[in-house]
């Protein structure tokens, strides 16, 4: 099981916008096992490819039960019924917002033989679909806060001390 390290708030590769696979090798299913290795412990329920200081499209998810990833992805649907849900992020460790996110979401790419691929879900898996899709495009959950949640969110880390020190 290879567990990589973690990228946290505050690290420029969080907020670029990931480039597509267009190799697909054995370093892409090496990246993709350790994605997968690296979903795995109890609490976390997705793992984009920045937030192991990759800049490749790339996500894994475990949620429900549910495990897998996806290369290249496209939210390619959302409902437009909506719902504030709580969400933290990995990178963002001991921090917790209401987030508005649909409340359906589907996501088309490709597996490590360029497949297509297509996942679906409801509530926490269509928020993780989001959530890790965002990543790719260098958006944190932090960004898609209320104006008041982000200015307190963004105190709060600032102390905490895993914050990126430059």
């Amino acid at each position: 099981m290879a567990m990589r390290e973690l990228r946290y708030f505050g690290d420029p590769i969080l907020k670029s916008v990931c480039d597509p696979v267009t190799v697909f090798d054995e370093k892409l299913e090496a990246l993709v096992r350790d994605l997968l290795d690296s979903v795995k412990p109890a609490g976390r329920a997705g793992l984009a490819a920045p937030q192991i200081g990759v800049g490749l499209r790339v996500f894994s998810y475990d949620v429900g039960g549910l495990t897998g990833y996806v290369i290249n992805p496209e939210i390619v649907e959302l409902s437009e019924e909506t719902h504030e849900i709580g969400e933290g992020c990995l990178s963002v460790p001991e921090l917790w917002f209401p987030t508005k996110r649909a409340k359906h979401a589907k996501v088309r790419g490709v597996d490590v033989h360029n497949e297509p691929i297509e996942v679906e879900g409801e509530d926490v898996l269509a928020q993780c679909l989001q959530h890790e899709t965002d990543h790719l495009d260098g958006i944190l959950y932090l960004d898609r806060l209320t104006a008041e949640r982000k200015k307190s969110a963004l105190r709060e880390a600032r102390d905490k001390d895993w914050f990126w020190k430059r």
